[in-house]
């Protein structure tokens, strides 16, 4: 497999080094190069990401990648929104697992206010949320797919103020009735608050894209932060990997950044792309041995920089490789 590698900006040039060492242990067998997008390469070069960048992440199996800072231009859309429309990866998985429950959340990746309809004037500024037939019922496929492997599927709406969520949550109902898997609904601003209460209720949390990304990273307080999320961005033809978190200006360049969602973010493209669910799980257990050794980062309430839990993760699996 060829694997694309962007570090991006911020502690992406810290945590993502650490995935890709992981999946060199586990895969030798994969090619990997690298791809400069993001805020560095605008201050460089006046472009954030070329045609030739484009060409050259369409071109990978999979792609790694790591935090991006979107320039401070107005017409200059997010880099990663950018990618998602162009490789079609319509649909982004966020799971949020911990003691007691194991929850996937399922977010349309393309459409809402994230579509990059915009209009800015003197007075005023409008933002289109477009949600389409045909972007609800892939989305509302691919949740009814992971259901099928696991217990229950809730659509997260807000269908009682927007016509919208009205639209996406029928045809979310429709398809998973076809699909004849289990489902409810639930408004999106009770769903955040009970999912912090009671995780273990939920299963498979199907939502539209703004609504997604609000609550996986609300969940992520159910698990000790963002920098333990990973995420897939998955299409039909191409597929991206990365940490939930940012680039994390403030920390950038430390050596204090968690770098298990880059981690766990290598392991999703073990499982997806790679269908090596084996290597994934190792990654898994590898990262479970360094916390049982109280080896942690700063936001995990230890003293690890990024560099040491790194190493102590790539000696547990090349110990693993060896038995």
């Amino acid at each position: 497999m060829r694997i694309a590698v962007v570090e991006g900006d911020g502690i992406g040039h810290e945590v993502i080094p650490v995935a890709k060492r992981a999946l060199e242990v586990l895969r030798p067998d994969f090619e990997f190069y690298s791809v400069d997008v993001g805020f560095g390469k605008w201050q460089r070069c006046g472009e954030a990401i070329t045609s030739q960048d484009m060409e050259d992440l369409s071109s990978a199996d999979a792609i790694l990648f790591g935090a991006i800072t979107t320039p401070p231009d107005p017409g200059y859309r997010s880099v990663i929104v950018q990618i998602r429309k162009t490789l079609d990866l319509y649909a982004n998985l966020r799971p949020v697992f911990g003691k007691g429950f194991d929850i996937i959340i399922v977010r349309e990746n393309t459409e809402g206010l994230y579509s990059g309809v915009e209009k800015i004037e003197e007075d005023s500024a409008c933002t289109v949320r477009c949600i389409t037939r045909r972007g609800s019922e892939r989305i509302a496929r691919c949740a009814c797919r992971l259901v099928k492997k696991r217990r229950e599927l809730t659509i997260g709406h807000k269908a009682n103020v927007l016509k919208a969520d009205a639209f996406f949550r029928d045809i979310c109902i429709a398809e998973a009735r076809k699909a004849g898997v289990p489902f409810r609904e639930c408004y999106i601003d009770a769903l955040c608050l009970d999912v912090l209460q009671h995780p273990e209720r939920y299963d498979v949390i199907l939502t539209e894209n703004m609504f997604g990304d609000i609550i996986s990273d609300v969940a992520a307080f159910l698990v000790g932060g963002l920098g333990v999320l990973p995420s897939g961005n998955i299409g039909d033809q191409h597929a991206l990997f990365e940490p939930v978190h940012g680039s994390a200006p403030d920390i950038a360049g430390k050596n204090v950044a968690n770098p298990i969602a880059a981690l766990r973010s290598a392991g999703m493209l073990l499982s997806y792309s790679a269908r090596d669910p084996v290597s994934a799980q190792r990654i898994e257990e590898a990262i479970g041995r360094v916390l049982a050794q109280g080896i942690r980062t700063r936001d995990l309430g230890g003293n690890a920089t990024t560099t040491e839990f790194g190493d102590h993760v790539i000696l547990e699996l090349e110990s693993m490789n060896r038995a």
